[in-house]
């Protein structure tokens, strides 16, 4: 997990999953709108690879790139676990200020 949020905390490649939300692309297509070298833009998609965000297929000349959810759903789900034990810590935190101890403080 520690090398999915390394991998998103670029946001060149943040942007390199934004557009792969909308389907696959060319490696040129991903660079084209990055105004990077294509070596680059590998050395990034090798990054979203190793971690599991993107996965790639060549065939013939083209390397396609494809978003892979499952490495998204593992980090959404540990900042999901987050949000939802300081929405708890929030909303006891809430209720003791609003009761009677809370107000005599």
């Amino acid at each position: 997990m520690d090398q999915v949020f390394k991998a998103l905390s670029d946001g060149t490649r943040r942007e390199m999953i934004e557009r792969l939300t909308r389907g696959p692309a060319s490696v040129g297509e991903l660079a084209q709108p990055l105004s990077m070298s294509l070596p680059a833009v590998m050395q990034h998609l090798q990054v979203l690879e190793t971690c599991g965000l993107v996965r790639t297929e060549k065939a013939g000349r083209v390397r396609t790139c494809h978003l892979e959810p499952d490495g998204l759903r593992m980090a959404e789900d540990w900042l999901g676990g987050q949000r939802t034990g300081w929405e708890h810590r929030l909303d006891r935190l809430g209720g003791f200020l609003d009761s009677d101890e809370g107000k005599r403080s």
